[in-house]
């Protein structure tokens, strides 16, 4: 991975995590100072409170991405170590997709006229699911490059010991 493309993909993490960061600060102060403009209703209040956590769980996911692209950039992403971070973005996306869910579910009563909408939300969580499982099938590769990195050292070891 070049040294410009590291460049972008941190900005852009910069950028994206200095966003979430202060949208979740703002919806903590409303939940917390009740200086909510809507007078803490039911449905927004817990909307804001999942909102919250769903931020959070991709501010995990932006982290493990930017510890990822810096073992690449060190040449040391094939490694077990490696399978820390995308385990824990696996679970984050999963923890995002539970999180739609429950947005789902709270949106839902509001919803009896027209259940289509409810149906398309719930077919959005599938679908992050999805992007989980995708993650897991690329853990998956990673796994193997791994073995196969591994394999590749020791035949490289046995090849110096008859040279």
């Amino acid at each position: 991975m070049g040294r410009l493309t590291v460049r972008a993909l941190r900005a852009v993490l910069v950028v994206v995590l200095t966003g979430t960061v202060f949208v979740q600060a703002l919806m903590v102060w409303v939940l917390v100072s009740g200086s909510d403009p809507e007078g803490g209703s039911l449905p927004l209040t817990p909307l804001r409170v999942i909102t919250i956590l769903g931020i959070g769980a991709a501010q995990v996911a932006l982290v493990c991405v930017w510890r990822l692209v810096t073992m690449v950039r060190r040449g040391t992403v094939f490694s077990h170590a490696a399978f820390r971070y995308v385990d824990v973005i696996i679970g984050a996306i999963v923890a995002a997709a539970l999180m739609w869910f429950a947005v789902t579910a709270v949106n839902a009563p509001g919803q009896r006229d027209d259940p289509g909408v409810t149906l398309i939300m719930g077919g959005i969580g599938v679908a992050v699911l999805g992007v989980a499982l995708i993650v897991l099938v690329l853990r998956m590769l990673l796994a193997q490059a791994v073995a196969r990195d591994v394999e590749a050292a020791q035949m490289q070891a046995e090849l110096d010991e008859v040279i």
